[in-house]
């Protein structure tokens, strides 16, 4: 790659030969600007077909590497991104929108899973299982499934995809990747530098079209052995089922509506501070995203003060603008969603302290909004926004915030604020969620796992666990009569 600044050209990779041209293309756009950044090909059954089965080839022999260089691929991978991180950030600022500095933490951060992930594949280990008989041996071997397939979302579009790919590669696995049409080029500059890292041919596919398509026929493909799905759960469950009816493995990072339970023991300022700040990092289109929050009877006022302030005060523009704190939403299909939420608040009889509209008459930009005085029949207190809007309500006590952060069927991330070690504790073991982060944000880390439970899913990504949806446990046990 160059250190031009010119958007990526916009291809498939499928056997280590990139396409660019094909009968139907999909405009890629600006969410600051609305201009036309580039054209998306269509995978065409044909091309579909080719990656699998020059996934599958590639597998034949990447199945039996040695964990060691895949491991020394994968550190020139995470070398090559931190080299080129600007870069490939402008172009995620372009056609994603997030401010420059959120992009460029987000490539360097991802580079840390290729990094983890190349030393954690020598550790995959299997284990001797003592015998009942001393002429019996008894062994567990972990062996890579095969060919995986991934759909990644366009809100973190460099780090979502990047850790189905280490992950699957790591465990020797290959991978046909479809990432998102919305902002496609952090995907595009992945399979480039896994390219120039000395990743064989087809390790590593790119297909682009549409998402039901691909994942119906990539499926139906008997080389194909797992899915890994990041986004909604509608689609999550659907696609679930699809790997269901054919018996394939699949991992599901699904959506979540975290609660955030304040108590009047926490240090009231530097929660809302911090909780401010989260809440409108990447425009608040992160599934882990503070939403629902709790916040206890005494501190309520001071919370909500404090917290309103923080987010009217945050710096709203073109995410290459110098000092702006939060870019446009990915589309205009978010603006319309947080126009809803809005809407149904006002009608509910609920407060909107701050913002509650679009900026602006170009691009998809949308004020910071703090929602509060609503009841919890409120859409924001049950449906994820999934934008920079929170929901702000009091509690009495213990039983009673714990029963309402546990009323929905999601269960992905969950916060705590408190001055006391034993309320966090117990906080923690009564929250229905895959992650609780007690007074800080301590999520998504390489080496620790990340998933959800109920409708966000099942399977992790990071830490050791991570391999588990790309590995066969084989059981192997072996009878020598003892020597005459």
């Amino acid at each position: 790659m160059t250190a031009s600044h010119t958007y990526e050209r916009l291809g498939m990779l499928i056997g280590g030969r990139w396409l660019y041209e094909t009968d139907r293309q999909d405009a890629v756009v600006d969410p600051a600007t609305s201009a036309i950044l580039g054209h998306l090909p269509h995978a065409t059954d044909a091309d579909l077909a080719a990656a699998v089965s020059t996934a599958q080839r590639a597998f034949e022999m990447w199945k039996d590497s040695s964990p060691l260089e895949r491991g020394r691929i994968l550190r020139r991978f995470a070398d090559l991104a931190r080299k080129h991180a600007d870069e490939i950030a402008r172009n995620m600022v372009l056609d994603q929108g997030k401010p420059l500095a959120e992009a460029i933490g987000e490539i360097r951060f991802a580079a840390d899973h290729a990094d983890w992930h190349a030393e954690e594949a020598r550790r995959i280990y299997g284990r001797v299982i003592p015998a009942r008989d001393p002429c019996v041996q008894q062994a567990v071997l972990r062996e890579p499934v095969g060919v995986c397939i991934a759909f990644t979302p366009w809100n973190f579009p460099f780090s979502q995809a990047l850790r189905k790919v280490v992950a699957a590669l790591a465990s020797g696995c290959t991978i046909i990747l479809k990432g998102p049409a919305e902002s496609p080029s952090s995907t595009i500059a992945i399979a480039r530098l896994m390219q120039e890292a000395g990743l064989p041919d087809g390790c590593l596919n790119i297909v682009w079209g549409s998402s039901s398509h691909i994942s119906e026929t990539l499926l139906a493909a008997p080389e194909v052995r797992k899915i890994s799905f990041t986004g909604s759960v509608e689609v999550g469950k659907l696609l679930a089922a699809l790997a269901g009816r054919h018996m394939k493995r699949s991992t599901m990072e699904l959506g979540g509506h975290a609660p955030v339970i304040v108590f009047d023991d926490a240090d009231i300022d530097a929660a809302a501070d911090a909780l401010a700040a989260q809440k409108v990092r990447n425009a608040g289109q992160v599934c882990i995203s503070p939403t629902r929050f709790y916040v206890q009877a005494n501190a309520h006022d001071r919370f909500l003060a404090r917290f309103v302030d923080r987010m009217a005060a945050t710096t709203v523009g073109n995410g290459l603008d110098t000092g702006v704190q939060m870019g446009p939403l990915c589309h205009a299909r978010r603006v319309t969603a947080m126009e809803g939420f809005v809407q149904d608040a006002r009608e509910r009889g609920a407060d909107i302290v701050t913002g509650g509209g679009r900026i602006g008459n170009e691009g998809f930009f949308y004020a910071p909004t703090v929602v509060a005085g609503g009841s919890d029949a409120l859409r924001l207190m049950n449906e994820e926004p999934f934008g920079p809007i929170a929901v702000v309500t009091p509690f009495s006590g213990f039983e009673d915030v714990i029963r309402r952060a546990n009323s929905l069927p999601f269960g992905l991330a969950s916060y705590v604020f408190t001055g006391s070690s034993s309320r966090g504790q117990h906080a923690a073991r009564a929250l229905a969620a895959g992650m609780v982060s007690i007074n800080h944000f301590g999520l998504a880390l390489p080496e620790t796992p990340f998933g959800g439970i109920n409708d966000s899913g099942y399977g992790s990504e990071g830490g050791t666990e991570t391999f588990d949806g790309y590995l066969n446990t084989k059981f192997v046990t072996r009878f020598d009569a003892r020597p005459e």
